[in-house]
């Protein structure tokens, strides 16, 4: 059942200025928009330079021309109606599974602060209504499938559009119904779009900046969840702690590596296992133990720049023409997506090096000439496989992440008889990461639960307070394993462990929604 109004969180909307943590809250969910008043007169004179443009008869691309290919096709007055609702049509021509409700909660808020902007020349009303038809819940069906990436995402903003024409279908609370019904539950008729509205709803680049903020929403958990791991594997082979030693990352410089050499130095503070073997001498960990400050940091850092990005391009006019304060309507290409197509492809190395050490400090656990611990971490070896198997699942998904962390950006293809002759695949690029992160959620929750079972063997010796907590949290998920059993859904429960979001403050302080 749905939270009531009082229960939901207000997220103010002022265009321009929308943060990484209002964006993380839209996503999740149970949040109504308000739109800063402040807003509304950019927006209103945005409309009414549109509105001169029509009665004075002048000639200009998207509000009395034909588009793309046809922008030399002068479109008569009495069938500008026409050519707007033509337009989404003819551009609704997405395919694959709809977008799940978290990603087309963030395009539809997206799509309201890029058109706030007061550049788009649209109507407040029409701002209104997709305001309105998120706080009611009812989200457009949106496929997956379809867009380029320039030009905006024409295909899958067309089936966000046409929720307000009355064509199409919306779903509220997961129930599939017309958009004539959706509208309706939402207090709505269907909208008659006037100059320019088509083309400003259809161009932008928000359904790829959306999956692209998913995914680093989901990539901030993923590299919490690795650095967790990688402490409980340091505990659980009596690694090292002297490579996470301040001197030696100050010495290089890079910000990530500092501050993950910090954090994971603040898990383990006052941990027993670390002070049981202070004179062991042992300074030569495997890279995969030794080496996450540099690497978890450089994918810090990754992760820092492309929410940078991300968080511009969320507040931007991405549409075509814009129409500016002075009356100048130009026609440009913010709708090229190229930015959030670099930040996608930066996010996708990120989230696959997260999945890829971690697959290897979970193969060093198994290893006992490594480890120390019992081969394969169970008992009675031979008989029982232990984590065996579930270390190959883990390197399946790493390999598997390694073939999606090829770059969508280095592609182009030509679209519209060649006028858009260079396009960022930005769409693609983004939406990738929904499968990485899961991918990587698995391999990282492995880990973890292997660590567990080797810091078990270790027993009665403890961790840290953070680090015992974790240890804690981890066994409410799954059962030391005393012999063989079904680990399919222990594997389960650990991605889940891994794809949570609140995590020990040290590392959340590092993540870049939440700071």
């Amino acid at each position: 059942m749905a939270s009531s109004s009082a229960e939901m969180t207000i997220c103010h909307l002022q265009p321009g200025q929308v943060d990484l943590a209002t964006l993380r809250k839209i996503y999740q969910g149970n949040v109504r928009l308000e739109l800063a008043e402040s807003a509304r007169a950019g927006i209103i004179a945005s409309q009414q330079t549109v509105q001169n443009i029509v009665e004075q008869g002048r000639v200009v691309y998207g509000i009395n021309t034909g588009f793309g290919k046809l922008a030399q096709t002068m479109i008569p007055a009495d069938r500008l109606a026409e050519l707007q609702r033509n337009l989404v049509l003819s551009h609704s021509v997405g395919i694959g599974k709809d977008l799940p409700d978290d990603v087309v909660r963030l395009v539809m808020a997206t799509k309201v602060l890029s058109l706030s902007r007061g550049h788009s020349g649209i109507r407040i009303e029409v701002i209104d209504a997709l305001i309105t038809l998120f706080n009611a819940g009812v989200m457009p069906c949106i496929p997956e499938k379809g867009s380029v990436g320039a030009s905006g995402d024409l295909a899958p903003l067309a089936h966000l559009s046409l929720m307000l024409i009355g064509e199409g279908e919306v779903t509220i609370q997961c129930k599939r119904m017309s958009a004539v019904d959706g509208l309706a539950a939402a207090g709505l008729q269907p909208f008659i779009l006037g100059p320019k509205e088509g083309l400003a709803l259809l161009n932008g680049t928000q359904v790829s900046t959306s999956l692209a903020l998913r995914g680093l929403f989901e990539g901030e958990r993923v590299f919490a969840a690795g650095l967790v791991a990688g402490a409980l594997s340091l505990e659980a082979i009596k690694g090292s702690v002297k490579p996470l030693d301040a001197r030696i990352h100050e010495a290089r410089g890079q910000e990530g590596q500092i501050a993950v050499a910090a954090a994971v130095m603040a898990l383990l503070e006052g941990s027993d296992i670390v002070t049981s073997h202070a004179n062991c001498g042992r300074v030569q960990d495997p890279y995969s133990i030794r080496c996450v400050p540099q690497v978890m940091g450089a994918c810090l850092d990754n992760l820092k720049h492309s929410a940078r990005i991300l968080q511009i391009e969320a507040n931007a006019a991405s549409d075509n023409p814009l129409v500016f304060e002075n009356g100048d309507v130009i026609s440009g290409g913010n709708f090229h997506a190229e930015p959030v197509a670099f930040a996608a492809d930066i996010i996708a190395l990120s989230v696959a090096e997260i999945g890829a050490i971690s697959e290897r400090r979970l193969a060093l656990l198994l290893d006992t000439g490594l480890s120390g611990l019992p081969a394969f971490l169970v008992n009675d070896g031979g008989v029982n496989s232990g984590f065996m198997i579930a270390q190959v699942t883990a390197a399946a998904l790493a390999s598997e992440n390694k073939s999606l962390a090829h770059p969508g950006s280095v592609d182009s293809l030509p679209t519209s008889a060649n006028q858009e002759d260079h396009v960022s695949m930005a769409t693609y690029a983004a939406r990738r990461l929904g499968d990485m992160c899961f991918n990587t959620a698995v391999v990282v929750g492995i880990e973890a639960m292997a660590a567990v079972q080797g810091i078990d063997f270790n027993r009665p010796l403890k961790s840290s307070a953070i680090i015992e907590g974790e240890i804690a949290a981890v066994r409410e998920k799954v059962a030391f394993l005393e012999k063989d059993r079904l680990m399919a859904p222990d594997v389960e429960n650990m991605r889940l462990w891994a794809s949570r979001e609140n995590w020990p403050a040290p590392i959340q302080a590092l993540l870049p929604s939440f700071n």
